[in-house]
């Protein structure tokens, strides 16, 4: 029952908004309501049009703000409803075409629907005044995500910071904005990147205007569409393929570790340096540890001899048993894959492998065969294979199905869910758009900056950040060039376009090339939220810029 709360709520404020816009009987008899939510009569008509021909409707401040808070619930819950059933198909299908493909567009499903009825109905004149809710939509919630909730993330998730890496479960120095913060894999850096590729279409259609040129802009903005559509079946293929990428690099990362690991004992137990000074294999030292790990004498290394050698190694730090480590090391040194490695195969692998320590970058002026270099690896193999995240969530999507409990019933579930979802948003859509709209005309407040604000609170629900701005960026903008394209609509969005780029691209670079965040940078995030308001603001109504 708990679970239908939500439901329940949404039902009685719709209720609620139906009966204020109805007559109010009293004792005394029939009286006609006040002006705060009035059935359209011949008198309202031309100022009040009911959404469907039945929806409630107002023209009063506090009416269209009960209007807004009510539709917006609606419109939360149908978000709500469908990240819900995205992560129950999640947990039975696994990543890929599910993760990949489905989720990101239906996590992207609300702000589309709200982004196209804002400029799909009516006449082009009334269309051209409402696109600015979609566009103030489509602002709002990609620099919403990247301020304020990118910044409460940090604030929240804060962790102590050691060698700059975040000690998960320790805080103990409170808000100190530098030993403080919250740190990240590779793949979020990635997605960074992405996001920031992403706003390329936003640069596409404002070149005309950037060359003071009225004549292209109708092509600028079909231009920038198959941009950015090409930019969105791109990021969907990667996002397909992600979890593949990822694992293989995991598998890479690991081999690097035991490498590492396996020379580190090596050279531990060598009487002398590996190389000579030419950098040729140093034989005489090379044979008498081939001899001390050979127990039989039977002039091979077996699996069992090459077990008990390496026994001491420590390769659970990055999830790899002793097994695993074993196949690695005979796969790489047993050329001839007679499951045994003789004396040549032996020094050529420990040659190609000083070799690849040697290439791989390591911040050290000593040789790639001394115990001070090797232990330099050691740790680098580590970092590396610590910032691509943990091997186990990679291959929990391989046992989903069988961990689910009746799996039938619950891709049934996640079915109606999204269906619910997709029907909410749907029927929604359009009388909030049209709530935001006479609300802005009551006011006096550009429907811009109310939709700017409200409306990413309404839509945001429970999606990865830099993941929910590139689909804002190429989806949600997708669907607004093709309805300006379409209506032959008049873009004149330059500093709202300025605001997404700059956003986009801070916060982008933010996290590029950096994996942890102490505290100080969630105040820079915050900072951005009202800078882009004021920027916008400024622009537009001081400076005249379109």
């Amino acid at each position: 029952m708990h679970n239908n709360r939500p439901f329940l709520l949404s039902l009685l404020l719709l209720l609620c908004a139906f009966v204020a816009h109805g007559r109010l009987i009293s004792d005394g008899g029939l009286h006609q309501q006040p002006e705060l939510l009035r059935l359209k009569t011949s008198a309202a008509a031309s100022s009040c049009d009911q959404t469907y021909g039945f929806m409630p409707c107002t023209t009063t401040v506090l009416g269209n703000l009960f209007l807004i808070l009510a539709y917006g619930y609606l419109m939360y819950l149908g978000a709500t409803y469908l990240t819900s059933g995205s992560e129950m198909l999640l947990e039975i299908l696994g990543p890929g075409i599910i993760g990949g493909l489905f989720l990101p567009i239906l996590g992207a499903l609300p702000d589309a629907m709200l982004i196209l009825v804002s400029g799909l109905s009516g006449s082009t004149t009334t269309a051209q005044s409402q696109v600015s809710v979609g566009m103030g939509l489509l602002a709002g919630s990609t620099v919403m995500l990247l301020t304020v909730i990118w910044g409460t993330c940090v604030v929240v998730g804060k962790c102590d910071l050691q060698d700059s890496h975040a000690i998960d479960g320790k805080d103990t120095v409170g808000f100190s904005l530098t030993g403080s913060g919250v740190s990240t894999d590779i793949w979020t850096s990635y997605a960074a990147r992405i996001m920031a590729v992403s706003v390329v279409p936003f640069l596409v259609v404002q070149l005309p205007q950037l060359m003071s040129s009225t004549s292209g802009r109708h092509l600028a903005v079909l231009i920038a569409l198959v941009v950015s559509l090409s930019l969105l079946i791109a990021y969907c293929v990667y996002q397909v393929f992600q979890p593949w990428i990822q694992r293989r690099k995991l598998e890479y990362a690991k081999h690097k570790h035991v490498m590492s690991g396996v020379l580190r004992h090596l050279r531990k137990h060598a009487l002398g340096r590996l190389r000579r000074e030419d950098g040729k294999p140093n034989e005489e030292v090379i044979q008498k540890l081939f001899k001390s790990i050979d127990g039989n004498g039977d002039e091979y290394i077996s699996a069992t001899e090459m077990r008990a050698f390496i026994v001491g190694v420590q390769f659970d730090e990055v999830n790899l048993d002793q097994d695993d480590a074993i196949n690695k090391v005979m796969s790489d040194f047993d050329t001839s894959h007679d499951d045994r490695i003789d004396y040549l195969e032996f020094v050529n692998g420990i040659s190609k492998w000083l070799g690849e320590a040697k290439s791989s970058g390591v911040d050290s002026r000593d040789a790639p065969d001394t115990i001070k270099y090797l232990d330099h690896f050691h740790k680098q193999t580590k970092r590396e294979h610590d910032s691509l995240g943990d091997q186990s969530l990679v291959d929990q999507s391989n046992e989903m199905v069988a961990g689910v409990e009746k799996p039938k019933w619950t891709s049934i579930k996640a079915c109606l869910l999204l269906l619910l979802g997709t029907l909410i948003a749907a029927a929604f859509a359009d009388p909030l758009v049209d709530a935001v709209d006479n609300f802005s005309d009551a006011t006096s407040i550009p429907s811009f900056f109310i939709s700017f604000i409200v409306l990413p609170l309404a839509t945001n629900s429970s999606e990865s950040l830099y993941g929910a701005a590139t689909m804002n960026n190429l989806l949600c903008l997708a669907v607004f060039l093709a309805l300006v394209y379409v209506r032959d609509l008049t873009w004149d969005f330059s500093a709202e376009v300025l605001v997404i780029v700059i956003v986009c691209l801070v916060m982008g670079a933010f996290a590029s090339f950096r994996t942890t965040f102490p505290l100080w940078t969630s105040f820079v995030a915050f900072l951005l939220y009202p800078f882009s308001l004021a920027l916008v603001y400024v622009l537009d109504y001081i400076v005249g810029w379109s």
